[in-house]
């Protein structure tokens, strides 16, 4: 999977970490995937893995208001920076196809369901709002990767579908999506990978019941 070089790696004042730029190997610069432990320590005692710049962050912060309970940031400042590593690196082949990660995310709802989708359904698969989608769905027509009919009993309706182009261009890249995002959990075993995912699992299922669903 070929990663992309990002600018910076430092934390703002905010505690909000910038990506640090990846190198073309599909690696990350530095220890960012590398597993194991080393000395490096998180403010509350815990050791932190090789490039975990938040523990830094932590630090800093309890440095100027040493009451505070960092507890919160340690949990979420991790997932943003993670996602934020995970994605640049994972866009890398969307570009080469000259597609967005939104309207990846459209093609792939329509190649996962397997049927025609309207616009409305799409946007609710993808967190997104009807003008974004509506934008998107232009794109793609015009790129030849989907086409749109109308409905035969109401003329405000169309139905989306793929086309053979956007079924064999999102197959050609999903592959190389999955093959990064093995590379990039490699270093933690199975039994505790699928632990992760239990317990983000438990954590979207809180958010998304007080938050409801982002819409982009």
């Amino acid at each position: 999977m070929v990663a992309t070089r990002p600018a910076g790696g430092a934390a703002d004042a905010g505690g909000t970490v910038r990506t640090p730029y990846a190198r073309g190997d599909g690696t990350t610069a530095g220890t960012a995937f590398r597993g194991g432990r080393t000395g490096m320590t998180a403010a509350n005692g815990r050791a932190a893995v090789p490039g975990d710049t938040m523990a830094a962050v932590v630090r800093q912060w309890r440095a100027v208001h040493p009451g505070i309970d960092t507890g919160p940031m340690e949990i979420i400042g991790r997932i943003n920076r993670s996602a934020a590593l995970l994605q640049q690196a994972e866009d890398a082949p969307l570009r080469r196809a000259g597609l967005t990660r939104p309207e990846f995310d459209v093609l792939g709802t329509l190649r996962r369901t397997g049927h025609e989708l309207t616009p409305s359904e799409i946007a609710r698969e993808t967190f997104s709002s009807g003008a974004a989608v509506t934008k998107r769905l232009k794109q793609l027509t015009e790129r030849g990767l989907v086409e749109r009919r109308g409905d035969t009993r109401d003329r405000r309706v169309a139905h989306v579908r793929l086309t053979d182009a956007g079924r064999e261009l999102v197959d050609g890249v999903l592959p190389q999506q999955l093959a990064y995002e093995t590379t990039a959990l490699s270093g933690i075993d199975l039994g505790r990978q699928r632990e992760l995912a239990s317990l983000l699992g438990e954590l979207l299922g809180q958010l998304e019941g007080r938050l409801g669903v982002p819409r982009g």
